[in-house]
């Protein structure tokens, strides 16, 4: 198992925009529904241009195929468009 902790870091003004074009496009819902992830959520982060994901998939190969899918380009389309800065943290289940 593999928790991700993605926190990106909105372009001033930009994270409620950002986050209803994630909603409006159904990445999140679609995410959700692939083989493999258990957890996928987003959240506010503390600074007000802070958006938070947390993932967690069942394996490797489940991630590898979240980043191979439509809906992942466009999440990065939207990135370019709204985001500064993105950082993750990854932990396998003998880090948790």
């Amino acid at each position: 198992m593999f928790v991700l902790l993605v926190k990106y870091k909105c372009k001033p003004g930009y994270r409620d925009v950002y986050f209803d074009a994630i909603r409006n496009n159904r990445i999140d819902e679609m995410s959700r529904s692939e083989e493999g992830c258990i957890r996928y959520e987003y959240s506010y982060g503390i600074a007000d241009d802070e958006l938070i994901l947390t993932e967690v998939w069942q394996d490797a190969e489940a991630i590898e195929y979240h980043k191979n899918s439509e809906h992942f380009s466009k999440l990065g389309d939207l990135k370019a468009e709204y985001v500064e800065n993105t950082e993750i943290m990854k932990f396998s289940a003998e880090q948790v």
